[in-house]
């Protein structure tokens, strides 16, 4: 079948080629519109009781959270004269904003919460409309507008909650994607040349590499009419994007020339490079899709975006590379070799030192496994004291305005830290009912008060009535407003919602929402679908090698390994972005205690998907040498002779590509960055190097051995290249 699909590119390389130019430029035109449709949210369930309990506050008591915070912190008291003018004069140029729902400041309102400790500050809470058409960036830009054509005097202005760090957020990641890419592709370049020794075949894996990221941005783009996407899938559609179509490129190419070299037409050499590399291409591709597939299982669109980017580059990066470049190569021929940089790059890699290395390890394969195994697990170690979180303005450097700005509003406003756990319940109660409830509930650790239609309770005790300041009936809803001294986004908090959530309510069909439960949320969401991601994962791969090579143990094998390969990166993250060591390497960081959740997980569906690409490297040239010697030994040294060079290769430039992630300012993107390259370093060198070929000269003739039903599925339907 590759075969014939190779003979049909080069027929028509032509009109191939010239069709994916004008679709790459297509593709340029419009994908470059993404950024602004992107939302660097997206971290909570939107399954959840507190994504129901933040619908009825918008709906039913037309209370949505605040989007932004402007704080004004003056020299003089927030009620003089003076200063509570400006700040009702600011408060009404943002109301008059299309877009803006509502504003609540100190002024209209005088509540003490809005008021700064010392007396000299006052908060407006600026609410956006959900229904607007004006995208909440504008917004933010115009306030910012405003506050500077003000005259302030000495009045200092700061901004924050979710709008200010969004647009931080997304700012930050655009800066910083150009920088990566401003890394990444000259040593990509570089290393490209140093690889094929020719200006002309080194800038093929780069065309397919741009090409596909450009596709990608152009399904983002249509995908942004159809759902939420995140803006952090740009970094893994710009990362994975380079580093696949170039290593699928690396190995298209490598395989045309080594046909040229042994003396066939370009014809027949684009015919079976195809049909080789070509089969290997695709069925990578295929591999990792469907480990990044595993991602849309996750409720949050944080993680199901990576999905959407990563799937589509993939496909990209396959079709470029089986497709395009076999057509671009059947048209360039033995030019493919001009402006060469050095003189033997015609001829064939024999790649003599890896073979020695397989003889070697597989001469004495247990030390090897043993001390191999034993270094991965110490790198490990620092995983099992791993204690999970959630993204906040903390991502950000500690010196982006928007960090300084919101510990600025902590310290000098307090109580707006305290955000509040709403409590839904269905029915107008009587107080009756709810005293009981509300009293329970204030008996929890950490909750100060809780405030209800029955009155305020601390401590489990009624100490006066409620303070008004919220609409605590609407309808056929009650509400209790509890507030907690834990930070909402923590692990702490996790406990105070678990343990408010155990109190038995009067009616069924309560519900608790705010900040603190869309954490809680959020996190338990992540874990309740886990185990389904891992089960697709594993069975799919599994799956996949069986039916690539027949066998049954080397599917198994491959998993162990990458497992062990993934938990070693995961322990490195956790030492260096959990226990902060070696912070002054990765830049201006915030060391919070915790890492994110959704940062690991994305980390390790994208390095076990990157793993499984190598894998199938090196297993496709040893099946292929197995298939035609039967001698074990002997095809683990000739595959690895033969391979081992292009996955050193690929495997530094798609580190390159990931390591250019490190230097980014967002905490998210450096520990996808540095995740992603430690398992891709160890997966080419410690287990695919050395690893593997231990472990297969251990298994011997076991390593091709399937049960007489399963080796008749896989003669039938197995992905052979027979």
């Amino acid at each position: 079948m590759f075969e014939r699909l190779g003979a049909g590119v080069y027929r028509w390389r032509l009109l191939v080629f010239i069709s994916s130019l004008i679709g790459v430029v297509l593709c340029a035109i419009v994908g470059f519109g993404v950024i602004p449709k992107l939302d660097s949210g997206g971290f909570n369930d939107p399954g959840s009781d507190s994504a129901a309990v933040e619908k009825i506050l918008q709906e039913d008591f037309d209370s949505p959270g605040a989007d932004l915070i402007v704080a004004l912190k003056g020299t003089v008291s927030a009620d003089d004269l003076a200063f509570a003018a400006l700040g009702k004069l600011i408060a009404d140029e943002i109301s008059a904003l299309a877009g803006v729902k509502r504003v609540t400041s100190y002024w209209l309102t005088m509540s003490p919460t809005l008021k700064s400790t010392d007396g000299n500050g006052g908060v407006l809470l600026v609410t956006y409309d959900p229904a607007s058409v004006v995208a909440g960036s504008v917004i933010t830009d115009e306030i910012r507008g405003i506050i500077g054509t003000v005259d302030l005097g000495s009045t200092a202005v700061y901004l924050g909650g979710s709008a200010a760090v969004s647009q931080a957020i997304t700012g930050q990641i655009s800066s910083d994607l150009a920088r990566s890419e401003s890394i990444a592709i000259p040593l990509t370049i570089i290393l490209l040349l140093i690889v094929f020794g020719s200006m002309v075949a080194a800038g093929m894996p780069l065309l397919v590499g741009l090409a596909s990221i450009l596709g990608s941005f152009f399904v983002l783009y249509l995908l942004t009419y159809l759902t939420d996407v995140s803006v952090f899938a740009l970094n893994l559609v710009t990362g994975l994007g380079l580093g696949l179509g170039i290593d699928y490129s690396l190995l298209v190419v490598s395989r045309f020339r080594e046909e040229l070299a042994s003396g066939k037409e370009v014809s027949a050499a684009v015919a079976r490079t195809v049909a080789s590399a070509g089969r290997t291409v695709v069925f990578s591709g295929l591999t990792v899709a469907l480990t990044l597939a595993a991602l849309l299982f996750f409720p949050q669109f944080f993680l199901r975006s990576f999905a959407f980017g990563g799937i589509s580059v993939v496909a990209f990066a396959v079709f470029g590379a089986v497709i395009v470049l076999p057509a671009v190569l059947g048209l360039l021929g033995p030019r493919i070799n001009l402006l060469r940089i050095r003189r033997s790059i015609d001829k064939p890699n024999r790649g003599a030192r890896w073979a020695t290395l397989a003889q070697a390890i597989m001469r004495r394969p247990w030390p090897v496994v043993i001390g191999c195994t034993a270094v991965l697990m110490l790198l490990a170690w620092p995983a099992v004291g791993a204690k999970y979180g959630q993204i906040d303005e903390r991502a950000l450097p500690k010196s982006n305005i928007a960090v300084l700005d919101s510990a600025a509003i902590t310290n000098n406003f307090p109580g707006l830290g305290r955000a509040p756990i709403e409590v839904m319940m269905p029915g107008e109660l009587s107080a009756e009912v709810i005293a009981p409830y509300a009293a329970a509930l204030s008996k929890v650790a950490t909750v100060e008060e809780v405030d209800s239609p029955a009155g305020m309770f601390v401590a489990g005790e009624r100490v006066g009535e409620s303070t008004g300041r919220s609409t605590l009936t609407s309808g056929d809803t009650t509400r209790l407003i509890a507030t907690s001294t834990q930070r909402p986004r923590s692990p702490e908090s996790e406990i105070v919602i678990a343990e408010l959530r155990a109190v038995p309510p009067p009616i069924s069909g309560a519900q608790i929402g705010g900040f603190a439960a869309q954490y809680t949320d959020s996190q338990q969401g992540i874990l309740r679908v886990l185990p389904w991601a891992l089960g697709w994962v594993l069975i799919t791969v599994l799956i996949l090698l069986f039916m690539f090579t027949g066998s049954i143990l080397m599917p198994i094998k491959a998993v162990i390994l990458n497992i062990l390969s993934l938990s070693a990166a995961i322990g490195v993250i956790v030492w260096v972005f959990q226990d902060g060591h070696l912070t002054w390497l990765f830049g201006d960081v915030n060391i919070t205690g915790t890492i994110d959740t959704s940062s690991v997980v994305l980390t390790a569906i994208v390095a076990f998907g990157l793993s499984m690409d190598y894998e199938v490297f090196l297993l496709s040239r040893i099946k292929e040498e197995y298939d035609r010697t039967g001698d074990n030994t002997t095809s683990v040294a000739l595959g690895l002779q033969r391979s081992a060079g292009i996955i050193s290769a690929a495997a530094l430039l798609l580190a390159v590509n990931f390591a250019a992630f490190i230097p980014a300012s967002v905490t998210n993107i450096k520990i996808l960055g540095l995740g992603v390259t430690v398992a891709i370093l160890l997966d080419a060198t410690i287990v695919r190097l050395l690893l593997v070929p231990a472990f297969m000269r251990i298994a011997g003739r076991a390593n091709w051995w399937a049960p007489a039903p399963l080796r008749r599925l896989h003669e039938r339907f197995g992905l052979s290249g027979h």
